[in-house]
């Protein structure tokens, strides 16, 4: 009998089974590597093959398992999906070892298509239907509530049947599920959970796009660097945060399968409509929904949700495209920038691509032990189009790191060590030493030859500055914050984006942040600035961006390398 994986890829690569292009490339993925698998010779690049046996083996187990929800119980069918996706987690094995291909796994639908179900499966049959011995099995939220509902999943498996009840002792009340085949343990893992040796056997990641951070992950994925053997699963549906570490890993995944990253041992399932399909068209549903809207009933269920949300736009409109789209997209109706249109300008650029050209200063500083910001607009030509480069650098009291981890949920220590901002010792190191900010200033300016301007600052906490600013003999300008005089490059700034005219480098992580912090406030004219969407979320590098802009975008003329008394005579600058 032909393999399930093998015949659910071949139904969606010949269209029988309708998918969206990101499934499809996927199957096409696991045929491919069938076929390299065949090789009499395999490389070391690619030193895997399929058990057949292995993956029917947790196919097997799935459907044993008794369903008890409502008034009757009944046994579990996997969808055609479901067992694509188990077979790759057990099937694929290394040749010379035996040990599973995939350590990690990333794997997104629509809300109600059986994601807690999938790790109920997967946590039960990793704890007690293995060889491995003293198994760890972790069921990881950043609170401990919302760890628990994939272990409430397998406690309701267990429950279901009194034969597997006998095998598993329950420790609900802790959080705790002990499995008597192997002597391993299924722990519910939150921020707060006291773990000693800690070496995930399974980490389970269920809604991955709730965590705002990626410190969930990286605990669990920490835990296995000397394991032979591992499985972390990332089972979610889209968000609403495209500044979150979710986002950025359904980014990567996608170029896993398109094969412009190289990644062998994660497996990538991303269920969704494809960019042209129409969202309010029901045949296309299925492609983020393969397990509800392969009924009549889950599609009429679907389209009272749809009728609803297409007549009241809003958040019920957001929703439906998010949760039952599985699509991802902005959540508030305030946010400043389209942070599709922000990531679209993500570049490989640096400084060092910028020598000798003319440059604006921002700077924002705090009042003292915040974080501070200055950011370089370098307007330039490029195809013949007015283009520019924006380079942001930070600054933070270095006794001040952790405390704003945790006050603003941010990994600064990351960014720190990613060399995006820089932390200052002296004053006690509670302060920030604006000394630090004039010595990136000189070292930058000198470095790439840059022809600085105008510092354009923030008038707010400046005053202690501004005498050291004069060593630089440039001119300064203030910039009042108010609505009327952040206006107009509020709005240009964000409208070139949209343009696709503003590049920054793509290890600008702390930039980003701040620029999906930003909302815009106006006043009873109509006029905009920008403001932190929420208490303690910081704009310092984008307010710093706005207030170089008010002077760079009103350079009215395309130019490239700016040298020579020609090139100021034609900037206005003598």
């Amino acid at each position: 009998m032909t393999q399930r994986a093998i015949q659910y890829a071949q139904d969606v690569l010949e269209g029988r089974e309708v998918t969206g292009r990101l499934v499809k490339l996927s199957c096409q993925r696991f045929m491919d590597d069938l076929e390299r698998s065949k090789l009499k010779v395999l490389s070391e690049d690619f030193p895997y093959v399929f058990n057949e046996e292995r993956a029917n083996e947790l196919l097997d187990y799935a459907e044993t398992l008794l369903i008890a929800e409502g008034t009757d119980k009944f046994q579990l069918e996997l969808a055609p999906y479901q067992a694509f996706i188990f077979s790759n987690l057990n099937g694929w094995e290394h040749r010379d070892t035996g040990f599973r291909r995939f350590r990690s796994s990333y794997v997104q639908v629509g809300r109600q298509n059986g994601k807690s179900l999938m790790n109920g499966v997967l946590g039960t049959y990793f704890g007690n239907f293995t060889d491995y011995q003293h198994a760890q099995i972790y069921c990881s939220a950043t609170k401990k509530k919302q760890a628990m509902i994939v272990v409430d999943e397998m406690i309701k498996f267990i429950k279901a049947d009194p034969e597997l009840e006998e095998l598993f002792k329950i420790k609900e009340y802790i959080g705790t599920i002990e499995c008597l085949n192997t002597d391993s343990k299924i722990i519910a893992l939150s921020r707060d959970t006291k773990i000693d040796g800690f070496r995930p056997f399974l980490g389970i990641v269920d809604e991955y796009h709730l965590h705002k951070t990626n410190e969930m992950y990286k605990i669990l994925e920490g835990g296995t660097g000397n394991m032979k053997e591992t499985l972390i699963s990332i089972i979610t549906t889209a968000g609403f945060d495209l500044n979150s570490p979710c986002y950025e890993m359904y980014k990567y995944c996608i170029s896993i399968i398109e094969g412009v990253a190289t990644n062998e041992t994660r497996f990538v399932y991303i269920a969704q409509l494809d960019e042209d399909d129409d969202k309010w068209d029901s045949s296309n549903w299925v492609k983020a929904n393969p397990l509800t809207c392969q009924t009549p009933e889950g599609i009429k269920l679907m389209e009272d949700t749809a009728d609803e949300a297409k007549r009241t736009g809003g958040e019920n409109y957001r929703d439906f495209v998010t949760k039952r789209l599985n699509e991802w997209m902005q959540f508030t109706d305030n946010q400043y920038m389209n942070l599709q249109h922000w990531k679209d300008c993500e570049s490989d650029k640096t400084l060092a691509d910028f020598k000798g050209y003319e440059a604006f200063v921002g700077m924002d500083l705090s009042s003292g032990g915040d974080l501070t910001s200055l950011s370089y607009v370098i307007p330039h030509k490029a195809d013949g189009v007015k283009k520019y480069f924006v380079h942001s650098h930070s600054f933070i009291p270095e006794k001040r790191v952790a405390e704003h981890i945790k006050t603003d949920n941010a990994p600064y220590d990351m960014w720190v060590r990613d060399g995006l901002m820089t932390t200052t010792p002296t004053l006690g190191g509670i302060k920030t030493d604006y000394k630090y900010i004039l010595q990136y200033l000189k070292k930058t300016i000198k470095e790439y030859n840059l022809k600085v301007r105008m510092i354009c600052y923030d008038p707010h906490n400046a005053s202690a500055f501004l005498h050291d600013l004069q060593e630089l003999s440039v001119p300064v300008m203030q910039i009042a914050q108010s609505h009327k005089e952040l206006n107009d490059a509020t709005c240009d700034f964000k409208l070139e984006v949209e343009a696709g005219n503003v590049l920054y480098n793509k290890k600008s992580a702390l930039l980003s942040w701040s620029v999906a912090n930003a909302e815009t406030v106006s006043n009873s004219y109509g006029e905009i600035k920008i403001d932190k969407n929420l208490m303690r979320k910081r704009i310092d590098p984008v307010d710093a961006i706005i207030d170089a802009w008010t002077q760079s975008m009103k350079v009215k003329f395309d130019f490239s390398r700016i040298t020579g008394k020609e090139a100021r005579k034609n900037l206005g600058w003598g």
